[in-house]
């Protein structure tokens, strides 16, 4: 069995379009739909009951599009959501959450940096993931405030945004972090920026590349996998100006289809 249903993909705006690009890399033959729900961005200061009620409103905006499957390209998103929305809708939910695992287990120097939200940080799910491999492991955690702003009005390489980065990792490279955990989909757009200011010895990891592989399993787990041999064009929507979304996935270049919509 197989599916030509769409991939359903929101975020709290832009920065989940990092991970639709590992899942689009892995299935081009997949049809993607993505939702950047700018107009509430970030999630990361929100209360916990608007968290989910923001999710719930994309999701069910993502299954009247006839989603087969929701990626919520969010981390916020995620660790405040997903229990509900698994809960209340009848199609298979990807989350995200910040690589914790494979920074710990490789780290030399026994400490790694976390990059994210408060809403990520502050949340349950966090806190357990952080709690199993902290151990033997030091983890400086770091709220990355004003960068999802900055990420979305397009001053990603700013000197505005260099300099708050450098004041945001000083704590942690003062503790020799060898591994910074970005635990935001917005954060892997300033990885060239990170690159500038981080030491080469300390290495940059998001959970992207993983949530398309877990992806490409649920989709085949349930019968849900398009046939291969087609590929179908994927569409964005923004409930803002839908630039700084058609700039980051080059969507002239590559004759994607970016709309705004009111959702």
């Amino acid at each position: 069995m197989s599916s030509t249903q769409p991939i359903g993909i929101f975020d709290s705006g832009v920065g989940g379009t990092s991970i639709w690009k590992e899942i689009h890399e892995l299935l081009p033959f997949e049809k993607t739909i993505y939702l950047a729900d700018s107009k509430n961005a970030p999630y990361g200061k929100k209360p916990i009951g608007e968290i989910i009620n923001l999710s719930r409103k994309n999701t069910e905006k993502l299954l009247q599009m006839g989603a087969k499957t929701i990626v919520v390209a969010c981390n916020t998103a995620t660790t405040n959501a997903i229990k509900v929305l698994r809960s209340n809708y009848n199609v298979p939910f990807i989350g995200i959450e910040p690589a914790i695992k494979p920074a710990a287990l490789h780290s030399k120097t026994k400490a790694i940096g976390i990059l994210a939200t408060q809403g990520t940080l502050t949340s349950e799910l966090f806190h357990q993931a952080s709690e199993l491999y902290s151990k033997d492991i030091h983890i400086f955690e770091v709220e990355g405030h004003g960068l999802v702003e900055l990420i979305e009005s397009g001053k990603r390489n700013s000197n505005q945004t260099k300099n708050l980065l450098r004041n945001l990792l000083k704590p942690m490279l003062e503790h020799s972090i060898d591994y910074l955990v970005l635990g935001c989909s917005h954060y892997p757009y300033l990885v060239p920026v990170l690159k500038e200011i981080l030491p080469e010895d300390v290495q940059v990891i998001d959970s992207g590349e993983a949530v398309a592989r877990h992806t490409k399993v649920v989709l085949t787990e349930n019968d849900l996998l398009a046939p291969e041999g087609i590929n179908p064009i994927p569409e964005f929507f923004s409930n803002t100006n839908p630039e700084v979304l058609a700039s980051l996935i080059n969507a002239e270049e590559n004759n994607f289809k970016v709309s705004h919509l009111d959702f």
